[in-house]
Parts: C-alpha cells; sequence; structure tokens
C-alpha cells in the first residue's frame, strides 16, 4: 500500500527507485499507467488527471511504454511480429510502416539480425531488449521499467542495461525499479528510496547513495553492499 506519495518527474529525467522488497515500488511504477487503480489521489500526465473520467486511458498509455520483469513477448510470433502487431492495431500503422519502425528500433538495441528469430531461439537478455524495443515501437514519450534485469542470468544483465543506459542518454523520460546500485548510481538523474508504501529519501545519486540522510536508507544500502 503507498500512503502519502508526492512525486515529481521532469520531461528528459531519470528516476531510479530503489528498497525492498514489498516497499511498494513497483505498485508506484504500475499506477503511473493504471494498471493498479489508486484509491485516493491523482496522477498527472502533462497536467491531465489519468484517473478522471474524461481521461482516454487508451490513448495515455500510447504514451507510456512499459518494460516488466518478465518479457511477455508472443511465443507464436516472430520479433517482427512481436514489434508490429500493436503498431497496427493500435497505432493504426500499415505493415510496412510498422515494419521499418520495428527494423529501426531493433538496430537501437542491437538485435536487427534476429528479426525473424521466434522468442524461444532468444537468449533472456535478447528477449528483454525485444521488449525494449516493442514498447520503443510505439514512440512513448515515457519508459518505465519494473525490474527488468532480476530475472536474467547475471552476465546478461549488462546488454540490457545497456540498452537503458543508451536511452537515457538520449534524453528519454525514464522511471527505473532497480536493484541495480551501480546503475542507479551512473545514470540516474534522482534516486528514490521507498521502505513501507512511502518514499523515505530522494535527491540526486551521490547523495542518497553516498551519503544517505536517513537511517533506514544507510542501513538498505549496507545490506546491498554486503552481498
Amino acid at each position: 500500500m503507498l500512503r502519502g506519495i508526492d512525486l515529481r518527474v521532469s520531461a528528459g529525467e531519470v528516476v531510479c527507485l530503489i528498497g525492498p522488497s514489498g516497499s511498494g515500488k513497483s505498485t508506484l511504477l504500475r499506477c503511473v499507467n493504471r494498471l493498479e487503480e489508486p484509491t485516493g489521489g491523482r496522477i498527472l500526465i502533462d497536467g491531465e488527471d489519468i484517473g478522471g473520467p474524461d481521461c482516454d486511458l487508451d490513448q495515455v498509455r500510447t504514451r507510456i511504454g512499459m518494460v516488466f520483469q518478465h518479457f511477455n513477448l508472443f511465443p507464436h510470433l516472430s520479433v517482427l511480429g512481436n514489434l508490429t502487431i500493436a503498431q497496427r492495431k493500435v497505432l493504426g500503422r500499415s505493415q510496412g510502416a510498422a515494419e521499418e519502425k520495428a527494423r529501426g528500433v531493433l538496430t537501437r538495441v542491437g538485435l536487427q539480425e534476429k528479426i525473424h528469430e521466434y522468442p524461444s531461439r532468444l537468449s533472456g537478455g535478447q528477449q528483454q531488449r525485444v521488449a525494449i524495443a516493442r514498447a520503443l515501437a510505439m514512440d512513448p514519450e515515457m519508459m518505465l521499467f519494473d525490474e527488468a534485469t532480476s530475472a536474467l542470468d547475471p552476465e546478461l544483465v549488462g546488454e540490457v542495461l545497456g540498452v537503458m543506459r543508451a536511452l537515457a542518454e538520449d534524453g528519454m523520460t525514464m522511471m527505473v525499479v532497480t536493484h541495480e546500485i551501480g546503475f542507479a548510481r551512473r545514470v540516474s538523474d534522482r534516486v528514490v528510496f521507498m521502505d513501507a508504501g512511502v518514499i523515505v529519501e530522494q535527491g540526486p545519486p551521490d547523495q542518497v547513495l553516498g551519503d544517505p540522510q536517513h537511517e533506514r536508507t544507510r542501513r538498505f544500502l549496507q545490506r546491498v553492499n554486503e552481498r
């Protein structure tokens, strides 16, 4: 349960959410595109209350890409099929335009040679990069990453983080739930530490990760560093 969350994310900002399991990080992320229904408060996207009765939620969701812990690719579709189906069904793009966009975003994540493969033929890291490319193919204004590397073998984490780092460098607005403290330190503009459904501390990564002001933050980071 989230309690008294007050958070603003600016265009082009990269915000990393850290904290123990069950602290509310993923719930907060899912509220941003209403995969979870808030019981109170307001969520504003460019000033529009997405919980309001006049909100076109489907239209709002086309502006927000989300990448989950598990890849959720369609196993019966090739990589190309996975990247074009939503473009055609939701955005109304022609097959040709959807394929052109798919090739472009696959090049962006370094998987252009896998365009005709099926998910079962890809490694976990490759599947997650396809999932990122699928989200990018919809031309989102903001990307949400919910523990995007936690289901991967350790040697595959780096390739996914590399794609996310490139997106940040390109100016994509991003909210990232992560246990990768090194990534948060290098890439984020702001780190938000959550516990028990509240924001305990937030600020620049050097401050929150290097000189935390709250004892709860210090204990969490000490345990992470001991692993």
